[in-house]
């Protein structure tokens, strides 16, 4: 199975991202909002977009390592960002391009009021899509999937 990055020719090349993602039919992975939050719960790098940013794309991707997908599979993002400062806003976009190297897949920045956690300055949502499960097969045990 491929992902194909689409940057049309009439739209601008300076943007970061593809413009949108095409694929083959296949299993779809559509994680939560990851959050900035420790193995204990606790909100990492108070006050520190980067840093949130950082702890963020790593729980993502531990998100779907366990759904069968890694970053390479994502086929959108949406970055929420709690605040009214572009910089900001560019500081979390720049750590998720880093994490996910040159698949660039389409993705929305969003600044927002505030989200759920306290302390939380980001939370990136991803929908990926897998071929097929890879082995030993899909996860089956309580820990990580409801039946």
């Amino acid at each position: 199975m491929t992902i194909e990055l689409v940057r049309p020719p009439g739209l601008t090349d300076s943007a970061s991202h593809a413009h949108a993602a095409v694929t083959d039919p296949g299993r779809m992975v559509f994680t939560a909002g990851a959050r900035p939050i420790d193995a204990g719960g606790g909100t990492v790098s108070v006050g520190d977009v980067a840093g949130q940013a950082r702890q963020v794309m790593v729980n993502l991707a531990a998100a779907l390592e366990a759904a069968g997908a890694t970053l390479r599979d994502v086929l959108r993002t949406t970055v929420y960002v709690a605040t009214t400062d572009r910089a900001d806003l560019l500081a979390a976009a720049e750590v998720v391009r880093e994490a996910l190297g040159t698949h660039l897949a389409p993705s929305t920045l969003v600044g927002v009021t505030v989200l759920a956690g306290p302390d939380q300055l980001v939370e990136v949502e991803a929908v990926a899509v897998r071929d097929s499960w890879q082995e030993p097969g899909p996860p089956d045990d309580a820990a990580t999937l409801d039946e």
